[in-house]
């Protein structure tokens, strides 16, 4: 038998005094995890009240109703084992509405639109690799700006270099989109220092790259693929000890980014061996033009719609990962199979979360450590 909810075992309480529903906010804080449900409380004066979401199969705004003679507010919903769910609370006040993070919630999400309030269900943990080990020895990031003929302007890049790189050695190549949101936003150098040093993967060179319009540059933009695969790959062949096989060369990139590493790699076959791509705006259309992503995306389903009528093969591994709980669960289901049928290795990954940078975060270890595989693959001079 469920045990009632901590919530409407306080509903019982009569009088709810202000003591205490003081007390139970203490005691509980927001939201409230039993079980696979979760409870979200708000505390003020308001007219509507709603949790604001991104989650696929829950209504958003999600409602929240007012205790009977108090200034509580409370929603509960299902949340399975394992989730993680970014969400901020939304107030109506006459004709003034506010939006803003749980003020009762601590944990806190970090992305380049802002900051949301996470809930984690039962079971749902950082992982420790994501996490500073102070044990781990760190590498080094070096800044390298280059000039480039197909963007017609300076690119800057930062270059990760592994705890005791030496120039004895050959390291697997990692070219990473949207470089400086993976630093800042997915602690990715933390993640390299710390898998290296657990041995999960080998030492390599990452080289995060940056764009400067990355909704003009990332959706199949032949300069870009240009610049990426016959100038940066060439320049850091030139100034750093590389695998030079394709297997030691991997392009990964989240959301537009991953469009970003299939269409390069489509561009350019056989300069890559793996690619790495989560939450991958692969959107497409079976009839028509009417995809609902915008104008933005045109450029998006044009490439994929082309792609899925005759796939081709140019990598030999994709590695992919998207959240459950994401509109772009569907596509990229879809483009598993099509991406297997041209004869591509395909290891794909779902989690019980969203679009989002921590999600990315989270992946990177299944993604790293199957698309470069432990030190022993790799042979050091």
């Amino acid at each position: 038998m469920r045990q009632r909810l901590a919530i409407n075992r306080l509903r019982d309480k009569a009088p709810l005094t202000g003591e205490i529903i003081d007390d139970f906010v203490a005691r509980h804080g927001s939201p409230i995890i039993e079980a696979e449900r979760a409870t979200f409380l708000f505390r003020g004066e308001a007219e509507e009240v709603w949790v604001r979401h991104r989650v696929v199969g829950l209504p958003d705004p999600l409602p929240m109703k007012r205790l009977p003679r108090t200034d509580l507010w409370a929603a509960t919903t299902d949340l399975p084992a394992g989730s993680r769910v970014e969400y901020q609370l939304e107030t109506r006040r006459g004709e003034s509405y506010e939006r803003f993070n749980d003020p009762l919630n601590d944990f806190v999400a970090h992305s380049p639109m802002g900051s949301s309030s996470v809930c984690a269900a039962t079971g749902y943990e950082i992982p420790s690799w994501a996490l500073p080990d102070p044990e781990a020895r760190p590498g080094e990031i070096v800044p390298e700006t280059m000039r480039s003929k197909a963007l017609r302007r300076e690119q800057e890049t930062w270059v990760y270099l592994p705890a005791r790189f030496s120039r004895l050695a050959r390291y697997p190549l990692l070219i990473v989109h949207d470089g400086g949101d993976y630093l800042q936003f997915a602690a990715m150098k933390t993640v390299l220092d710390n898998l290296i040093h657990r041995l999960d993967i080998p030492p390599l060179v990452a080289v995060f790259v940056p764009p400067k319009d990355r909704l003009k540059e990332y959706p199949n933009h032949a300069p870009h693929a240009r610049f990426i695969a016959r100038e940066l790959v060439p320049l850091l062949g030139e100034r750093l000890p590389l695998v030079e096989d394709p297997s030691g060369r991997c392009l990964m990139g989240s959301s537009f980014g991953g469009v970003a590493s299939v269409s390069t790699a489509v561009r350019y076959p056989g300069v890559f061996g793996s690619l790495l791509i989560q939450s991958a705006s692969l959107v497409f259309t079976d009839i028509g033009q009417d995809h609902g992503g915008g104008p933005y995306f045109d450029p998006v389903v044009k490439f994929v719609n082309k792609y899925r009528a005759r796939p081709t093969r140019p990598v030999e591994r994709i590695f992919m990962s998207c959240g459950v709980y994401e509109p772009l669960i569907t596509p990229n289901r879809s483009m598993v199979s099509v991406f297997r049928e041209a004869g591509i290795t395909v290891r794909y990954v779902e989690a019980r979360d969203g679009h989002n940078w921590d999600d990315w975060r989270d992946r990177l270890h299944d993604g790293l450590s199957w698309v470069f595989p432990g030190p022993q693959k790799y042979v050091y001079e």
